[in-house]
């Protein structure tokens, strides 16, 4: 009983680690995983080529991806043969293991350190290509020069 009061004594009198939520945000580390975003290279194409290679290796099916080629008189897509028309991320299925990160050839999908991502009905957490897609190469906070 006493090693229990020292215990209790012990932290009794050191400064709570309390963070004002709202105003501050803990900052994460590097390798933690958050928000899904896809990449775009420098010169403002895309990185996925619709390889569906994230679909595939992920453990709870949350990844949705469909393909098209990219076709010869139009300005291509992404710098590859073919590109993702849709690609859909179902954030209440996703259980952040970062598979999808790992088996994509060309670094499109990475995941960011966002970590507030809720939503008031189940549409609002299907995330879209729209959502999903950098508005600018670098935009999700990672290295954008990451090569193949």
């Amino acid at each position: 009983m006493l090693r229990g009061l020292l215990i209790v004594l012990k932290y009794g009198f050191k400064k709570p680690v309390t963070i004002r939520y709202p105003e501050k945000k803990r900052k994460l580390p590097v390798r933690s995983r958050g928000r899904h975003y896809l990449t775009k290279w420098e010169d403002g194409k895309e990185r996925c080529v619709g390889c569906e290679l994230c679909a595939i290796v992920c453990p709870s099916q949350a990844i949705y991806v469909k393909p098209a080629e990219n076709k010869v008189g139009e300005e291509p897509h992404s710098h590859g043969e073919r590109y993702a028309t849709d690609f859909q991320i179902n954030m209440l299925r996703c259980i952040f293991c970062g598979y999808c990160e790992e088996a994509c050839p060309t670094g499109a999908i990475i995941l960011g350190n966002e970590y507030e991502l809720s939503g008031y009905t189940r549409e609002s957490l299907i995330y879209t290509k729209d959502m999903l897609t950098e508005k600018q190469p670098g935009d999700s906070g990672r290295d954008p020069k990451r090569e193949i």
